[in-house]
């Protein structure tokens, strides 16, 4: 199973994308022996992305064809890490297919993107700016995969 991130908006070089290359690549390594694979980063131009259905048309494009859509958004369920940890096991092992985890733009995703993905997930009630919710999530992949290789870096 391999996990994309698909985004609206790029990332420039500064403190966030260095945080996030490095979360990616020790998911990468970790989720490599694991049978969780990283497909990479694939972002969206936030200028061809304006409203929310421009937005879910560019995000559309980014998917690849046949991933499931795991989609950021606050009205999904919030996990605890071994819960998002055990979601990504569950769907590897039942040989699910790859994921593409999508951060929408700043007014979030259309109603008819949110009801093609296959899961809405929160990461709380506060709203957060794109380029931390990226970090956020490049951390917690990393944390999911060195909970499910048994590691002591999440120590909940």
């Amino acid at each position: 199973m391999r996990l994309y991130l698909c985004a609206v908006g790029r990332l420039k070089p500064g403190p966030e994308k260095s945080l996030v290359d490095d979360y990616l690549s020790r998911f990468e390594a970790t989720g490599r022996g694991l049978g969780l694979g990283f497909g990479g980063v694939r972002e969206a131009d936030e200028r061809k992305a304006r409203t929310p259905g421009a937005a879910a048309s560019e995000l559309g494009r980014l998917i690849p064809g046949g991933a499931a859509i795991w989609a950021l958004d606050e009205r999904g369920a919030t996990l605890s890490s071994p819960g998002f940890a055990d979601l990504l096991a569950r769907n590897r092992d039942r040989g699910g297919p790859d994921v593409a985890v999508c951060i929408g733009g700043a007014d979030g995703f259309t109603p008819e993107f949110r009801d093609r993905a296959d899961r809405l997930i929160s990461l709380g009630p506060m709203v957060f700016p794109h380029m931390l919710v990226r970090v956020m999530l490049a951390e917690q992949l990393y944390r999911a995969a060195t909970i499910l290789a048994g590691t002591p870096y999440h120590r909940a």
